[in-house]
């Protein structure tokens, strides 16, 4: 019947677009590297080199998630495929929602299969450390930082990732002026870096008697979490090390002791701050870590060869510099200034829903790197 012909026509290209997956990642050849990483894993002295062990444990998760994820493909084809056959056969046009669902939700897992085809990154497969700033503003772009903690956390829940808060500082009177939080999961630094930059928030200010129009600018640093032996050298005279009372959303120690850590990197004037270990030391440590990792990334970057050439990448968090605009007033729309792509449920956007933009901003690096070669 014809009203089911646009249904298979999407099917076809989701189908197509399979194809073109596992061709890729070829999931027969995935098996057989996942048996090779078991049986290293099954040997009596695998624990013998820690180090060595993590690697190959990360290995054989990531395998098995590729793998998973082609079967889930497949399968979610092969039930939509089976859907229309059976409303065809029965001339039942009541299963059209259905098959509408099940169309969405395979298109959905194609497109984020498809994204992580383009990670290619050296940290792309690891976790992410993501860090908020409220912009100038006050109120307003601390609720707008609180907006996109929101977003980003629930695009995390979204896609299977632990979340751990590491920092967070309350507003004066509402939402947030700074927050950092660690997302675990394969590939979390591969789907979040591409948001890395400044956003900006047009809206009704819930905050404004008058009821007039604001803009605000809130920043988002993500940074992947690399190793503690990573080879990054730091002297404690280029430090500067505060401690003070956690706040907010930082666990059970929270406003009862002087455990969080605050540190400066003087040459680079990099601030980064933990409250959400148990102990000082422990905050002390992850502190460090994300102090590497920010080092770490900008000197590659920069492609600089010294730790101390660092000078930072100081972004106004203002009018300009802004990746994305979010409008709510006078008319809905999110838009990524670099790849152009829009999407007019501002809702669901805000409720996580960042695959489109990710996808689209990660093509097109990679048709940029295809054609400088």
């Amino acid at each position: 019947m014809l009203i089911f012909e646009e249904h298979k026509t999407r099917l076809t290209a989701a189908a197509s677009s399979i194809g073109d997956i596992m061709r890729a990642d070829d999931a027969e050849t995935l098996k057989e590297q996942l048996d090779e990483a078991d049986k290293i894993i099954a040997n009596p002295d695998f624990w013998s080199d820690p180090e060595n062990s993590k690697s190959v444990l990360t290995r054989a998760s990531s395998l098995k998630s590729r793998i998973m994820d082609i079967e889930r493909l497949a399968e979610l084809r092969d039930d939509v495929q089976t859907l229309i056959e059976i409303a065809e056969e029965s001339d039942d046009e009541s299963m059209l929602s259905e098959i509408e669902d099940a169309l969405k939700t395979l298109e959905n897992a194609v497109e984020k299969k498809h994204t992580a085809t383009l990670f290619s990154g050296e940290y792309d497969a690891g976790n992410a450390i993501l860090t908020f700033h409220a912009g100038a503003g006050g109120t307003e772009a601390q609720d707008w930082a609180e907006m996109l903690y929101r977003m980003y956390t629930r695009f995390a829940a979204s896609h299977g990732f632990k979340q751990t808060v590491l920092d967070y500082q309350d507003g004066e009177e509402a939402g947030v002026k700074s927050a950092s939080i660690l997302l675990e999961g394969a590939n979390a630094y591969g789907y979040l870096k591409s948001e890395n930059g400044v956003h900006r928030l047009v809206r009704v200010s819930p905050f404004d008697a008058s009821g007039r129009r604001h803009t605000s600018f809130a920043s988002l640093e993500v940074m992947p979490e690399i190793s503690e032996d990573t080879d990054v050298n730091i002297r404690d005279e280029d430090l500067n090390v505060d401690t003070f009372r956690a706040s907010g959303a930082g666990g059970q120690h929270v406003n009862k002791t002087e455990s969080a850590i605050r540190i400066t990197h003087i040459p680079t004037g990099i601030v980064v701050s933990c409250q959400n270990q148990r102990s000082q030391h422990q905050n002390r440590d992850f502190a460090m870590r994300m102090l590497k990792s920010k080092l770490l990334q900008i000197k590659e970057q920069a492609r600089l060869e010294r730790i101390e050439d660092i000078k930072g990448n100081q972004m106004e968090i203002a009018w300009g510099s802004q990746i994305r605009s979010y409008v709510f007033m006078p008319y809905t729309k999110v838009k990524d200034h670099r790849s152009g792509y829009e999407n007019g449920n501002i809702n669901a956007v805000m409720d996580g829903e960042l695959d489109g933009f990710i996808s689209a901003y990660l093509t097109m690096i990679s048709r940029e790197k295809d054609k400088t070669g």
